[in-house]
């Protein structure tokens, strides 16, 4: 009864935010203990104590992008805009845009992309959240930059995984800049 009830659940977040769930089904009905335990990481890439939303979704996208799941970053990018952040500025961060980014969004930004193209520049960019947002900023970015990137990395493992593609923000459509550009 569980498990169909689960199965529900899934199917309505898919149609929520129109995002293919197939590889959640198949994980459920393979180890449902597994499942259990994947669903904890939710909790985890939502948390944010000290950025303003626009930062951490900022930093999920540079994440999720770094990952080159097409539907993946379509999914961050609705949830996103659900949430408030500016079009224009989903946009920027997708294309790598930093002159058309808030200050706060390039912080992030910046801060995300160095982190998982482990760069040179990293600590430079830490010092930058820290002195902005403190200790719980760099926290909330770090979350928000790596445990975005477990989904497409889990898909991929379990081979439900679809390469980047174009992306509709409100009614552009934008294509990532690969692998989280600067």
């Amino acid at each position: 009864m569980m498990r169909y009830l689960t199965h529900r659940m899934l199917d309505a977040a898919a149609r929520r935010y129109r995002m293919d769930v197939e590889y959640m089904h198949a994980m459920l009905d393979a180890s449902p203990a597994a499942f259990r335990k994947f669903g904890r990481v939710a909790s985890l890439s939502g948390h944010r104590e000290t950025v303003p939303g626009a930062a951490s979704h900022a930093a999920r996208l540079v994440g999720v992008v770094a990952e080159d799941c097409g539907p993946c970053i379509q999914l961050v990018a609705d949830m996103a805009c659900d949430a408030g952040m500016g079009a224009d500025q989903i946009v920027a961060v997708l294309s790598g845009d930093l002159g058309a980014m808030s200050h706060e969004v390039i912080l992030a930004y910046a801060f995300a992309n160095a982190l998982v193209r482990r760069d040179s520049d990293l600590d430079e960019r830490r010092e930058q959240v820290r002195g902005r947002w403190g200790d719980r900023g760099v926290i909330d970015l770090t979350f928000a930059a790596q445990m975005t990137r477990i989904y497409p990395m889990v898909k991929a493992g379990l081979g439900y995984a679809k390469a980047c593609a174009a992306i509709r923000v409100g009614s552009a459509l934008v294509q990532p800049a690969g692998k989280a550009a600067s």
